[in-house]
């Protein structure tokens, strides 16, 4: 490894893809942070402070920000993508021209592109090439972050130098960057929690108790695998920090924006009016849209999302959706111990199989 510092271009200037430029200022890296809006950036570089998205965060005065992509990128080692999904094809096509295939590259964004059903990382993999791809993802609360609260996350890649580069670049004593080759699963784990912790919110607004979340939460789990199996992961992968890890902060916690989303629809307010409460982007509004129609096209059982689907598009009411779940058929507890088959069948047969 070189004695020179490590330089770290972090593109997007919301709440997580701060904390981590500041993360990786802490732990010495020249850090480059690229925004869209010339105040935002002026901010930061005047009053280390992210007034839009982490107002109380004092950024580590080393991060510089800029609207220049040509400068935030040039001689950077590793690239962090912090772009809400929607824009995050465009903006890796603005910095194309600026990036070259020994940079490392890793998506932070847990959504997925509607059109083709494409992961952040395929993006990057489309639009560069690059043979150096990851994504992070896990438990990771932005301003819990900024408050230096003890955090772990996952990076996910095939290839062993960006696994090595990020855990450097970013780990510290209230940070830990757990490894995975299982991109596709972790990445997959990172946009299907959101869908339920939409779910988790209105059940909350709806006075449902800890029976409630805690029934939820498990069967969302069971749900993220069977789809993410079906598009080609590792279960195994749900059993860690991008699984099971970010569905429990995320149905748990108001601070989720997904969550703050579903519990406004609990309260009776519209898919329009919770978003834009919010004021910030809440990927899961999306994803529900977007897997509930995968899953049907591929005929993949997920009864949580088609009901989120109902609730959110289709103007049923968020308690009459639970009560319907709740009439569904009674199958297995853990599909990969007990598949959904030999349950009908057992049924049909008028008792349990030997």
């Amino acid at each position: 490894m070189s004695d020179q510092p490590m330089r770290v271009a972090v593109l997007g200037g919301g709440s997580f893809g701060t904390a981590l430029a500041s993360i990786a200022a802490d732990n010495g890296a020249e850090v480059r942070q690229w925004l869209r809006d010339p105040e935002l950036a002026a901010q930061i570089n005047r009053e280390h402070r992210n007034g839009r998205y982490l107002p109380d965060y004092a950024i580590n005065p080393a991060v510089v920000a800029s609207t220049a992509m040509d400068e935030v990128l040039e001689g950077a080692g590793l690239v962090l993508v912090s772009i809400p999904s929607k824009a995050f094809r465009e903006v890796v096509r603005q910095a194309r021209p600026f990036l070259d295939a020994g940079q490392i590259l890793v998506s932070t964004t847990k959504g997925i592109q509607e059109e083709g059903f494409k992961l952040m990382s395929e993006i990057l993999e489309e639009e560069t090439g690059f043979a150096h791809i990851g994504v992070i993802s896990g438990p990771n609360l932005a301003s819990e972050i900024a408050q230096k609260q003890l955090t772990a996350t996952v990076i996910a890649s095939d290839d062993a130098e960006t696994r090595t580069r990020v855990q450097t670049a970013l780990g510290c004593d209230y940070f830990r960057v757990y490894a995975s080759n299982d991109r596709f699963g972790v990445e997959l784990g990172g946009a299907l929690k959101n869908i339920y912790a939409i779910a988790a919110g209105m059940a909350a607004a709806l006075g449902m108790g800890e029976n409630t979340r805690s029934m939820l939460m498990t069967r969302a789990l069971a749900e993220m695998s069977r789809f993410a199996v079906n598009q080609g992961a590792n279960p195994m992968t749900f059993l860690g920090l991008a699984g099971v890890g970010d569905l429990i902060v995320t149905c748990s916690s108001a601070l989720s924006r997904n969550y703050r989303v579903g519990q406004a629809l609990g309260e009776g307010h519209t898919l329009e009016e919770a978003v834009e409460a919010l004021g910030q982007v809440a990927e899961g509004v999306n994803t529900v849209r977007l897997v509930r129609d995968k899953a049907r096209e591929d005929g993949v059982y997920m009864p949580l999302a088609e009901g989120l689907y109902q609730v959110l598009f289709a103007g049923v009411p968020a308690r009459e959706m639970a009560r319907l779940l709740m009439q569904g058929e009674q199958s297995s507890d853990v599909e990969f111990v007990l598949p959904r088959s030999d349950v009908r069948q057992d049924r049909r047969g008028g008792g349990e199989r030997p």
